[in-house]
């Protein structure tokens, strides 16, 4: 199939900017593209492997690839029938030369993003894995593409793609037009005799082709060194990665456009593609810089004095410049510890400050993750260990007088494969009409915003279960992106009567959906309310006449027995107290919680202090 030309595709050049810069220098570490669906990420990725030489492959990675699919692993049909340890390569070694392309790669699992990213910056592959040991060149373009809605990368991984860009598509109506009638067009003629695209396209994608193969990166003045880390400082990247890629860049740039040496105006292109995934440092921070405070950084990185040239000024002079210099240390501080506490009406969540580590995670066996052992297997086998299973019909072969068969049912061997696992914090809110609803509301939206704080820095998902009328919504859905819980939790309606049997079976079915206890998610339902029942409620599986509190409690049982982790945090107040939280707490099987005032800070503190427990 010919893929669309890379020069017919209308307007994202910031997009075609990165990926002919990663072409030019693979060290780059490869390109992130977020955006909307629809917005020619794939067409544009297609293009690029086009422009490189003959033959260049273009490698699309599923996210349910296992580790043994991506790097290569035991050639189990010469094991078996000629007893030879032969590698069978991956998807690494058919990338080579060509593009990787990784749609969703925000969903693949993280030791997987680790190998692309390790094997993209390396240009090697290696394994030594089962009795094998297998190195290869793996020389690709590494283009991940993911829609933020979906979730984002952790930020440890983040930092790793050397390049990133929003993408979006256009808004101009004369654009979008223009973007139409060339993709019917290119459509129109594939489908004729020639299958070939118009010849402006053909020829403008010919003429790019010659000058990505001929273009070499530039060489770097130290003086532009000097000011790209000025620059980088400047803005509050962290790490050294910005500067280098920055650095890699310009020189690409420089060099794709016939110079020998790259210019600040080069550094003024490339910087907002390697700077912008690298300053958020948490997900309420817009991603990107802005042309102005790039300009702004620009100019002052231009007018500051290197150090080490004032150093060297004091050290002359004889004013201890030496000794200041070597006595001289640098502070970092860490930003958790400096961020402040924003109200809520601001943007971000009240209380205390998000928890500075992420802590340790637990791991679950399934048939996705690293293979940490084998087994003989129990029942059917979900994920074959080759290796072990190799060994054993070697084994089996050796002992005098054993069936000849290379292989037999008892060598089989499943492999034992473990990965982390990440919380599911269902917050089910009682948004009736008693008293405090508004409150509670406000403190339930604070604390799902700053819980996903959390789910930023590891695999943690937040959903929200809300209760009113005659029956309870799920007005968030599992998720660990800001961007959807912003705009689910913008409004949301309180009032009328309080179904709490269906707030908790809302809450359950959630939890459920979760998987099991190999699931990647274990949930955890923290449910708020007073305890007061009014209405049975549509859908909690008890019909409308029915003893509100003894549906609620019914509900509550069946927590319980479903073992899904509880808590309730009781939010009853005012000069009548009748502690049904807690017999409601009693029957779930959940702790019990009291908070003195019910704040956003609060609420997030109570379900952190669980979670860990």
């Amino acid at each position: 199939m010919t893929p669309f030309p890379f020069s017919a595709v209308v307007g994202q050049d910031d997009v075609k900017l990165a990926l002919l810069l990663a072409a030019i220098d693979p060290a780059l570490g490869g390109v992130l593209l977020r955006g909307e669906k629809g917005s020619a990420k794939t067409t544009v990725a297609r293009g690029l492997a086009a422009l490189l030489p003959a033959g260049a492959p273009f490698v699309e990675l599923p996210v349910g690839a296992t580790e043994d699919r991506l790097i290569g692993t035991l050639d189990l049909a010469a094991a078996l029938t000629a007893g030879e340890r032969r590698f069978q390569p991956g998807l690494l070694a058919a990338a080579h030369g060509g593009v990787l392309y990784v749609d969703e790669v925000n969903l693949l699992p993280d030791h997987l993003v680790d190998v692309l990213l390790d094997v993209a910056a390396s240009g090697v592959n290696l394994v030594e894995r089962e009795g094998v040991s297998h190195r290869h060149p793996a020389r690709f373009v590494l283009v991940g593409s993911m829609n933020p809605e979906e979730g984002d990368l952790r930020p440890q991984l983040l930092d790793r793609f050397g390049l990133a860009v929003d993408v979006r598509a256009p808004l101009d109506p004369a654009v979008r037009a223009e973007a139409v009638r060339r993709r019917l067009a290119f459509d129109h003629v594939s489908a004729g005799a020639s299958g070939r695209p118009p010849q402006e396209w053909v020829s403008a994608d010919e003429a790019l082709a010659a000058r990505l193969a001929a273009a070499r990166p530039a060489s770097l003045p130290d003086e532009l060194v000097e000011q790209v880390s000025r620059l980088c400082a400047g803005v509050g990247a962290q790490g050294l990665r910005a500067d280098l890629t920055i650095c890699r860049a310009a020189a690409a740039v420089a060099g794709f456009e016939g110079r020998d040496c790259a210019t600040v105006e080069d550094v003024r292109r490339v910087a907002p593609l390697a700077l912008g995934h690298r300053r958020r440092q948490n997900p309420f921070d817009s991603p990107g810089i802005s042309d102005e405070e790039l300009d702004d950084a620009l100019e002052r990185a231009a007018d500051e004095a290197p150090a080490h040239d004032a150093f060297e000024r004091d050290a002359e002079e004889g004013a201890g410049g030496a000794g200041q210099a070597a006595g001289q240390q640098t502070h970092v501080v860490a930003p958790d510890a400096a961020r402040p506490v924003v109200p809520l009406a601001a943007g971000r969540p009240a209380g205390p400050a998000p928890l500075a580590a992420p802590g340790r995670r637990s791991t679950v066996e399934g048939p996705r993750g690293r293979l940490v052992a084998d087994r003989v297997p129990d029942g059917p086998i979900e994920s074959l260990a080759v290796g072990a299973t190799v060994r054993a019909a070697a084994a089996r072969r050796s002992l005098p007088g054993a069936e000849p068969a290379p292989l037999v049912p008892a060598d089989l061997r499943q492999a034992v494969r473990q990965q982390r696992a990440g919380n599911l914090v269902i917050l089910a809110v009682d948004a009736s009409g008693s008293m405090g609803a508004g409150r509670r509301m406000e403190a339930a939206k604070g604390a799902v915003l700053s819980l996903l704080l959390d789910a930023y820095q590891r695999r943690d998902k937040v959903a929200l279960v809300t209760f009113r009328g005659d029956g309870a919504d799920v007005v968030l859905k599992p998720t660990s992106s800001v961007e959807v819980a912003r705009a689910r939790l913008t409004e949301l309606p309180t009032g009328g009567r309080t179904p709490l049997a269906a707030g908790i079976g809302a809450a359950l079915d959630v939890a459920t959906a979760a998987g099991g206890p190999s699931a990647a998610h274990r949930p955890l339902l923290v449910l708020v309310t007073d305890g007061r029942a009014t209405a049975a409620g549509l859908g909690a599986g008890a019909g409308l006449d029915e003893d509100p509190l003894a549906a609620a409690l019914a509900a509550a049982d069946a927590v319980r027995r479903r073992r899904v982790s509880a808590v309730v945090v009781d939010a009853e107040d005012g000069p009548t107290r009748l502690g049904l939280a807690r017999s409601l707490a009693e029957a779930m099987g959940a702790r019990y919680l009291t908070l003195p005032e019910l704040t956003a800070g609060a609420l997030d503190a109570a379900v952190r202090a669980v979670g860990r427990g």
